[in-house]
């Protein structure tokens, strides 16, 4: 089973990825490895933060996100010639944006939900994605303060 940082590893390896891309490399690595392909890792890694989803010459796309180590995953260095794949430029700037925009969606369900360990969680990935992208997200992070704090 892959970790996160290594999905994440492997879409690094191309910039970036649609998901029947995604899905290919996944299946092929599973092949080269003598596992199953993973079932929705693609998802969890999302929720994480790990990888984020983007538009990109209206082409929905994933790229390694905020919450990544990408690390590139036992036999995956041969993946580009296996599926003659090209490596994408990315704009960070609108894969910046996109997570952003979740984060901020996602802290507003938290606190309309009041569920504070989702909104823990979305503090420590503030963080990162400001640290990663250079933005300012503490008007977030003070609705997931209130949220924690029950004053919300």
């Amino acid at each position: 089973m892959l970790s996160a940082d290594e999905l994440a590893g492997v879409v690094d390896l191309f910039g970036a990825l649609s998901r029947p891309e995604l899905s290919e490399a996944l299946s092929e690595l599973a092949y080269r490895r003598g596992e199953d392909p993973p079932e929705e890792i693609v998802e969890d890694a999302v929720a994480a933060f790990a990888l984020v989803g983007f538009v990109d010459d209206g082409h929905r796309l994933f790229a390694p996100g905020p919450a990544a180590f990408p690390t590139l995953p036992e036999g995956a260095e041969d993946l580009p010639h296996i599926l003659d794949q090209q490596p994408r430029s990315v704009d960070r700037a609108a894969v910046a944006e996109a997570a952003a925009d979740r984060l901020r969606t996602e802290a507003a369900c938290a606190a309309t939900l009041g569920a504070t360990d989702r909104a823990e969680r979305l503090v420590d990935i503030s963080y990162d994605l400001e640290t990663w992208a250079a933005l300012d997200l503490s008007g977030v992070r003070s609705r997931l303060d209130a949220t924690l704090d029950g004053t919300n």
